[in-house]
């Protein structure tokens, strides 16, 4: 299995992605989570102890300079566009609760799209991950899709987009099914979260008529609470873990 999550800021993407990944590793899929939201903390909401959070690649200083010849930041020298990064999953990642975890960071310098030692790194490791790697991969991703091509985007099994009952959550999804189609990724998701009543699920499946919509998760003030606390959510609320338990099934 190798999907990407994706959505708007606040609708629950990283909630769900860890409660994927938990349930994933539940049926003894060997899952490896990939944090590549530069706003998201996913390690926090896979429960893992503050002090376990793995650094992020791009910010290895040492790693970046070691794979492509070029310190991070560096722009208009020589480097290598192919690194090595076969190593890379099992050497800087970490575990707990049985998921795996790695951050890959994001380029503070010229952008997401820029030539630069760490973006070159990013990417290499990215389509690495999904094209390579035989574990099951979810990818915690933010909206713009920076991390994947055309290359790896054939490989994706599904790009899931978290929605939320509201306009401007529906508008994100529209945006971030545009640049999917730009990378000829076709195979499309949705899940409604933070759904209230039969009202909000209306509402989504009128203005989601043409998506595939997977599944909804129903608001939990439990999951929020967990998630201040900085447990994870899959072992503290059977609702949303049943909600989740179907829309793995139909991935499956």
């Amino acid at each position: 299995m190798k999907i990407a999550i994706s959505g708007k800021g606040g609708v629950g993407k990283t909630t769900f992605a860890a409660l994927l990944c938990h349930s994933l590793a539940e049926r003894d899929y060997r899952v490896l989570a990939i944090d590549a939201d530069p706003d998201a903390n996913l390690a926090t909401a896979l429960g893992f102890p503050p002090e376990k959070a793995p650094n992020p690649i791009s910010e290895m200083a040492d790693l970046v300079l070691e794979r492509t010849g070029a310190a991070p930041g560096s722009s208009g020298g020589f480097f290598t566009m192919n690194p090595k990064v076969d190593d890379i999953p099992d050497t800087h990642c970490i575990e707990h609760g049985g998921v795996r975890l790695m951050r890959m960071g994001t380029v503070k310098k010229g952008g997401g799209g820029c030539v630069c030692p760490e973006s070159t790194l990013l990417r290499a490791l990215t389509q690495h991950l999904i094209i390579e790697r035989r574990d099951s991969i979810v990818l915690d991703m933010e909206a713009g899709l920076e991390h994947l091509g055309r290359g790896t985007a054939m490989f994706m099994d599904r790009l899931v987009v978290v929605v939320e009952p509201g306009r401007r959550s529906i508008e994100t999804a529209e945006k971030i099914r545009r640049l999917a189609a730009d990378i000829k990724l076709e195979k499309i998701g949705v899940v409604g979260n933070k759904v209230r009543n039969d009202r909000d699920r209306e509402f989504l499946e009128e203005t989601l008529a043409d998506y595939t919509i997977l599944g909804f998760i129903p608001f939990s003030p439990s999951v929020l609470e967990a998630d201040m606390e900085s447990r994870a959510a899959f072992e503290v609320d059977s609702a949303t873990r049943s909600s989740v338990e179907e829309i793995v099934s139909k991935l499956l």
